[in-house]
């Protein structure tokens, strides 16, 4: 296997290749741990979930003690937040380009056709608006990121 991808990407790989070989119908892959720790290592697992996009038509959710994150790809999202089990702050973090539109609904601090960049404006510490509903259109991948109760 290529050493240049993390053991959670070739975990991803194997885990793809078992689902197509046995021919089996996965809504939504969820990794437990990858958050804590040492930052280059978080940081590895959220690049890892750049490559899941070309590895699994699943979407790939990353969850460790009170935090989930979960990449969005370009476009529209509805995200339904009134489960009971969201904490009480969520963000969007641009993560290796600039997002240069956003638009969210459903969040306290919403953002309209928004410019997302590292040393411009990253949107964290937000929270909910107490619709139950976020919607999130972005033009690039952007990392969702939000609280959950243990």
């Amino acid at each position: 296997m290529d050493q240049d991808l993390t053991d959670f990407t070739k975990c991803l790989q194997i885990l793809q290749k078992k689902i197509e070989k046995k021919g089996l119908q996965i809504d939504v892959i969820v990794t437990l741990g990858g958050l804590g720790g040492r930052f280059d290592q978080t940081m590895a697992s959220v690049e890892t979930l750049f490559h899941a996009t070309n590895i699994t038509p699943s979407p790939v959710i990353v969850i460790q003690e009170c935090s989930l994150i979960y990449l969005l790809q370009p476009g529209k999202h509805k995200l339904h937040v009134d489960t009971g089990l969201e904490g009480s702050w969520c963000g969007l973090i641009p993560i290796g380009t600039p997002c240069e539109n956003v638009t969210t609904t459903g969040l306290k601090w919403n953002l309209t056709n928004q410019v997302l960049k590292f040393g411009t404006l990253v949107s964290t510490s937000n929270t909910y608006d107490n619709s139950g509903t976020v919607t999130i259109e972005t033009d690039k991948p952007l990392l969702w990121t939000m609280a959950i109760k243990t």
